[in-house]
This record gives C-alpha cells, structure tokens and sequence, in this order.
C-alpha cells in the first residue's frame, strides 16, 4: 500500500517512517523501466532468487529478481554478461539500499569485462595454454601442501581449518599476496614463481572467496595463467564459487569449485590413510606369516633329505659292493656265453682252420719253389759263382777291375779271395 504521509518541517520522523516516505516517492516517481548494463557479483539464492549488481563504466545498482520471475528464464544468467532488465526503482527498507525489482530480463551483449575474459581465453587457447595434455598429476599423497592468498582472507581460514580436520600431519606454507585490486594479478604471479623456484611443496593451491566479477579481475590477468603453467609444482585453483570460472581455472593442473573443495582434493584423509595402512599391515603379515610356512616346509623336507656323512659312507660301500658283484655276475655270464659260442663253433673253425691251412701250405710250396728258382746260391751249386770287388759290387764286366785289385769270389761252399793280374 503507498503512503500519502508528507510531513512539514516540526514532525521528527523514524527511519522506517522516512525510508518509506522515501521508498513511496521513489515507486511514485518512476514507473517499470528498461535497463540497460553488466551483470556482476550474480548470487543464486537457496530460495530461488537472483541478487545481482547492474552497472556501467560510471554506476551501479543492487537488483533482486525473485524466483517466481527468475524461474521464467529460458537461458542461465552469468557474470559479465551484458543485459536490459525491466524493472521498478524501489528502497529496501530494512537496510535502506536502492535497488531494482526486476520484473523481466533479456540478453544484450556481453560487457567489456567480459569480453576482455573472452578475448584472452581465446588468445591463450590458440596457444595450447589450456591443452589437457600439459597438466600435471596431483600428487595423492603431497608431504608439504602451499597455498597462495591473502593473509587476511577468509578462503585461507577454510583451507586451514579443511587441512587440519583431515590431516593434520601435512605441513603447509603460505606464500602471501593480495587477491584483489590493483596490482594483485604481479603479486600472485610472483608468489606462484616464489614457490616454484624454491620447490618446498609437491602441489600449490591458489585460492580466493567469492565475489564480483571486478573483485575476481586479477584471476582472469595473462600474467596469472602464464605464472600457473611455468611453474614447476602442479596447481590447483579454488576461486569463488562453483559458477565462477577464471582463466587461471582453465590454466590450472586442477580447478576446484571453491577454496574448500581445493583443499579437500590435495589432502588424502588421515583416517582413510590409517585404514590403508592398517590393511596394507595385515596383508604384509599374511604374506609374511605364508612365507614362514613355506620356509618350515622346505626345511622339513631337506631335513628328511639330510643323511650323516658316515652313513652316506656305509650306503656308498654298499652299492659299490652291489656293483662289483653285478659287474663280476655279468663278465661271469658274458665269459659263460662266449664259452659256449666258441664250443658250438670249434668244429667249424677246426675245419676253417684246416682248410686255411691246406690252403696256406700249397700257396707256401708255390713261393718256396719261385723263390728257389730265384736264389742266387742255387745257380752257385750248379757250378757258378759271384765275383765282388772289395766295397761289394758284383763285377758284371773285367773293365771295371783294376789291375792289383781285391777280389772276393762266393761259390756255393765258402768265398775265395784273389788279385786281379790280367783282364780280357
């Protein structure tokens, strides 16, 4: 219901009865309206309402669209994006803050904001910046944990208190550096480079709460992404909320949907660890317990096998002993063998042999009478002899003597010996 109430000037007026009076001619004064601007610092309410900030290169104004007029929406509002809203001018009594009730929303445009988002997304896109092939694996199990924000940050106190609770034995180290305003974006790139340089901690968070797509600007600067992949420790981002996304979350080894989430996915639970640990344990002694058992086996079975060195002693005599016997039986048996071979033989070999000797015997008569044909002493009994100088040559011819010269003569009872006095 609208107030007519127009107090003179001797009337003292509560806030409420002057925000009203306020808020009235405000409602009064302007009607539903077209506006035109950028959305920043968008809110999705529990409830279903939408509480944005629209603004210009000059102003800005709080607005509220509730949920029975945001749920008409067939396309999702998101940061930086450019808009004409159709809404009231009003006063939010209860904290006297202007703002827009709006009725109706359409798309204009993104804002240069986010068009600078945009263009630089693309840049660094072409490059191979964002490629999933050049992240890094998040250690499971970090034995140092970093994290670059502000000291004085809320999204710090959330990490903290998230390690802590998880695992507490994880030792952390803080590289500070402002997360908002003007230079912010040299500063966390700085930190990034710090931590990789001095490589104290295998994975670097980098985190930040929530806010308007302004407050969230260093986030989105060239330096921050190129800062992220050259540094030699993987890092996860955990900026604003789940729907904030900034070019350092696309350059990032991992994003996080917030500065808890981020912790949460570096810091293995200390519980589950001790659980891992507890089955890991009892499964090396089950192994550990097996390998006994088989251990204990084999030694019973070589302690069977094990003989004292004079019993193997005795045990070799024995077979020795069995082995002579044996080899004695088998030359016995091999000896009585050829024994009775031979017997079964000996008329044929005695007649073989009778024959080969018959044989022999003729063969000997032939030689014997070639050979005596051939004897030079059987032409000597015929009334010959041989006649040799004094070396041994047999004189053939009387012109090989020499007058004076020894002579030998072989006849077939004796030699004579004579000098040759004459030759003819």
């Amino acid at each position: 219901m609208r107030s007519n109430y127009s107090p003179d000037n001797s009337t003292v007026l509560t806030v409420s009865e002057l925000l009203r009076s306020v808020r009235d001619a405000l409602e009064a004064r302007f009607a539903l309206q077209w506006v035109s601007g950028e959305i920043s610092g968008l809110k999705l309410a529990p409830s279903g309402h939408l509480y944005f900030v629209l603004k210009d290169e000059r102003a800005q104004a709080d607005c509220v669209m509730f949920r029975g007029r945001a749920a008409l929406l067939d396309w999702e509002p998101r940061e930086g994006l450019r808009v004409e809203v159709r809404a009231f001018v009003t006063l939010y009594e209860p904290r006297g803050r202007f703002q827009l009730n709006v009725e109706a929303m359409r798309r204009a445009g993104p804002g240069p904001l986010y068009e600078r988002f945009l263009r630089l997304k693309e840049k660094l896109e072409k490059e191979g910046l964002f490629d999933p092939a050049g992240r890094r694996e998040i250690p499971a199990y970090p034995r140092r944990i970093g994290i670059v924000t502000s000291l004085a940050a809320a999204a710090l106190r959330d990490v903290l208190t998230t390690l802590a609770r998880r695992n507490p034995s994880i030792p952390v180290v803080v590289y500070p550096a402002p997360v908002q305003g003007e230079g912010a974006a040299a500063a966390i790139a700085a930190a990034i480079a710090a931590a990789s340089r001095r490589a104290e901690c295998d994975v670097l968070l980098l985190v930040r709460g929530g806010g308007s797509i302004e407050d969230l600007w260093p986030f989105n600067e060239e330096i921050v992404a190129r800062a992220i992949r050259a540094s030699r420790v993987p890092v996860v981002v955990g900026v604003g909320h789940e729907t904030d996304v900034t070019i350092a979350d696309l350059a990032a080894d991992r994003r996080a949907p917030t500065p808890t989430a981020a912790a949460e996915l570096v810091s293995p639970p200390r519980a589950e660890l001790e659980e891992k640990l507890a089955l890991l344990a009892a499964r090396a002694a089950r192994e550990m317990r097996r390998h006994l058992e088989y251990a204990a086996q084999a030694l019973d079975g070589a302690t069977r096998r094990l003989v004292h060195p004079g019993e193997r002693l005795r045990h070799a005599r024995r077979l020795l002993a069995q082995l002579v016997a044996r080899l004695a039986a088998a030359g016995a048996r091999r000896l009585e063998r050829e024994r009775y071979r031979l017997h079964e033989q000996s008329p044929r070999l005695a007649a073989a042999l009778a024959r080969r000797l018959h044989e022999a015997g003729a063969r000997l008569e032939v030689l014997g009478a070639r050979l005596a044909s051939l004897d030079p002493t059987a032409v000597l009994a015929r009334g010959y002899s041989i006649t040799r100088t004094a070396d041994g040559r047999v004189l053939r011819d009387s012109a090989n003597v020499a007058e004076g010269e020894r002579l030998i003569t072989t006849l077939a009872r004796g030699w004579v010996e004579s000098e040759a006095k004459r030759r003819g």
